[in-house]
């Protein structure tokens, strides 16, 4: 899992620094191509959580957004950090929290995003994304090193 982060950390600030990110996702397929990204509205988040399905390189996957009780947007991949391997390792939202279908874990919404390790979804935290006040950008090169953590997301054939 450190591994993982290290290299989002790297490609993201590469990204950045590179002005990248600004391509989109394909509207029809929802596949999001190299030098596209992932965007989120800044309108459409609140306290709900809401999950914006992507695809890349054929490889499904679910970013989860919501509003913090501060005001805060909070991201992470709707991926179970422990669970993964399972195809029921993504979470779903129960009142304040969010729940891992796989074991049942809840973890409260305002942690989303900021806690690492554990049972809970996998942060997208503010060096592996572009915040502006239209909207949160995640990049195809932040997406793409998350794939090994979807391969058998929502799959029933493992």
């Amino acid at each position: 899992m450190k591994r993982i982060l290290l290299v989002l950390m790297v490609i993201s600030l590469a990204v950045i620094l590179a002005g990248c990110g600004s391509g989109g996702k394909d509207a029809e397929t929802g596949e999001v191509k190299q030098g596209g990204s992932l965007l989120i509205p800044v309108d459409e988040v609140t306290n709900t959580a809401r999950f914006y399905p992507a695809a890349v390189d054929g490889t499904n996957m679910e970013v989860m957004a919501v509003k913090a009780s501060d005001g805060s947007i909070r991201t992470a991949f709707n991926t179970c950090q422990v669970c993964n391997g399972s195809p029921l390792a993504y979470f779903v939202q129960k009142g304040d929290t969010v729940e891992c279908q796989n074991c049942g874990n809840r973890f409260p919404m305002d942690r989303v995003g900021i806690t690492a390790g554990g049972c809970n979804p996998v942060p997208i935290t503010g060096q592996y994304r572009a915040e502006t006040s239209e909207g949160v950008t995640i990049s195809y090169e932040t997406l793409s090193s998350a794939k090994p953590l979807f391969k058998v997301w929502k799959n029933t054939k493992q």
